[in-house]
């Protein structure tokens, strides 16, 4: 028999509370986006007269020296006296509306900006002005929010990207780009958008994932986190791998909250959306070439550059092309520990992306030798894998042996079994060891003070298939 409320252990009511809290927060959201419905032409019109007369009225350079909200209470208060001088008949409600639509558009990122301030949502999609997307709960939806017209979305498009030092219209009209907060973005402009500018944002959630949450959703075992905690202090080197969306970047993330404080870390993104906790970082980011064709930083440039740099870890956001090779000799010139993303289904697939990316940025080695250096390089893969029902799962943990002629080796460590689905159409599965006894980082983690703990998560993997058998 359940225990009285009040009698209920503290978390349990503390867990109510905060779904409370997180219904309202819910309902909330679900009004500021029927706010953003789409407008009538008339609306439009009377909007753009005001701003226009806002705009005569107020020096909005001077509204950068307010903070946010003392900037909004400004506006407001504008754009109250103008609508009385106009004498523009509207409802509390459509005042209400056309404030908010104004203030977003002069400070924030316009019609997007209820859809930036949601948790819940892990991608944005633009698909023109009158088409928005998102996704939420692994579940792809449509909105109702809708921008003016495709030069309105372009100009959002343009101030997001700005705000990085790049730029897209037509002769640049694709470019990747990030929100101060961390999301990634991406915008594609006309010609090659043929209905319209096409911009996507992947959110990053306020508060960052780590590999105990992980356990808690389903993500992997508490044994399997055990083991990728003590990869991570370890200094094995890793590629994280997975398709789009599986979560490689959240799970490269947790895979750095156990490097030592003291060791001296050194990123490289085309997009700066790492969120290491260490003190000693430094963050390099690609940088694309100017109106004259000019001024180019590539990632391999960044990744041969960081060598110079005294780092004792390395860490490509995403491994994508010849620079496959600079990280290589990286991982096998002193920088254990260090690590990457790419996108592959599996990790015998990785392995094979990984050689084919370095075929591919013109260097002549052999097949062999090729082969040679990346299991010299790296000691672990682990696969993120996004489930038909948008559920993210770690797939495999997988070592990185060594060569039976000119075919390289792999040993999984843990895999994930698909076993059905329920009525709702979740998948239903499980993690499970292979039974490895010691696997091949075994010293390492004896060097590292980790062997028992090691010793433990793989018993207790073991003993766990025993019962699940």
């Amino acid at each position: 028999m359940a225990p009285p409320a009040d009698l209920a252990p503290r978390e349990s009511r503390a867990a109510d509370i905060d779904k409370v809290i997180q219904a309202a927060a819910s309902q909330m959201v679900k009004k500021d986006d029927d706010r953003s419905r789409r407008r009538s032409p008339e609306y439009y019109e009377t909007k753009s007269s005001i701003f226009n007369a806002l705009v005569e009225a107020i020096d909005l350079s001077q509204l950068s020296r307010l903070g946010p909200e003392d900037a909004r209470d400004e506006i407001r208060d504008v754009v109250n006296d103008i609508i009385a001088l106009k004498n523009v008949v509207m409802s509390i409600s459509e005042q209400e509306d056309l404030l908010e639509d104004i203030c977003n558009d002069v400070l924030g990122y316009g019609p997007l900006e209820p859809l930036l301030a949601r948790d819940d949502i892990a991608d944005i999609m633009v698909n023109g002005a009158h088409t928005v997307y998102i996704e939420t709960e692994g579940k792809m939806q449509q909105t109702n929010i809708a921008f003016r017209d495709n030069a309105q979305l372009m100009n959002i498009c343009q101030r997001i990207v700005s705000q990085v030092g790049r730029r897209v219209d037509e002769s640049s009209p694709i470019c990747d780009a990030r929100l101060p907060d961390g999301s990634r973005v991406n915008v594609i402009a006309p010609p090659l958008a043929i209905d319209g500018p096409a911009l996507t944002i992947r959110k990053f959630k306020k508060d960052k994932l780590t590999l105990d949450q992980l356990v808690k959703f389903g993500s992997i075992t508490p044994e399997g986190a055990t083991i990728l905690q003590i990869i991570g202090r370890s200094r094995c080197n890793v590629l994280v791998s997975g398709g789009t969306g599986s979560g490689k970047t959240t799970l490269l993330n947790c895979l750095t909250a156990y490097i030592d404080t003291t060791e001296r870390i050194i990123t490289c993104e085309d997009s700066a959306e790492l969120q290491l906790q260490q003190p000693h970082v430094v963050r390099l980011e690609t940088r694309p070439p100017n109106l004259e064709g000019e001024g180019e930083v590539t990632m391999r440039d960044l990744v041969k550059n960081c060598l110079r740099m005294r780092p004792e870890r390395i860490i490509v956001g995403e491994v994508r092309g010849p620079e496959a090779f600079d990280l290589l000799q990286a991982m096998n010139t002193g920088h254990d520990g260090s690590m990457g993303t790419l996108h592959a289904n599996s990790p015998r697939e990785a392995l094979s992306r990984v050689e084919s990316m370095i075929t591919m940025g013109g260097f002549s080695l052999p097949s062999k030798t090729l082969r040679e250096m990346i299991v010299s390089s790296i000691d672990v893969i682990v696969q993120a894998a996004r489930l038909r029902d948008g559920s993210r799962r770690i797939t495999h943990i997988t070592e990185v042996m060594g060569m039976e002629g000119d075919v390289i080796i792999t040993q999984d460590i843990f895999l994930y079994d698909i076993i059905g689905e329920d009525a709702s159409g979740r998948i239903i599965g499980r993690h499970r060891s292979t039974g490895i006894g010691r696997p091949k980082f075994w010293e390492r983690a004896r060097y590292f003070g980790e062997e028992q703990r090691l010793a433990a998560a793989l018993d207790a993997a073991e003993a766990a298939e025993l019962v699940n058998d």
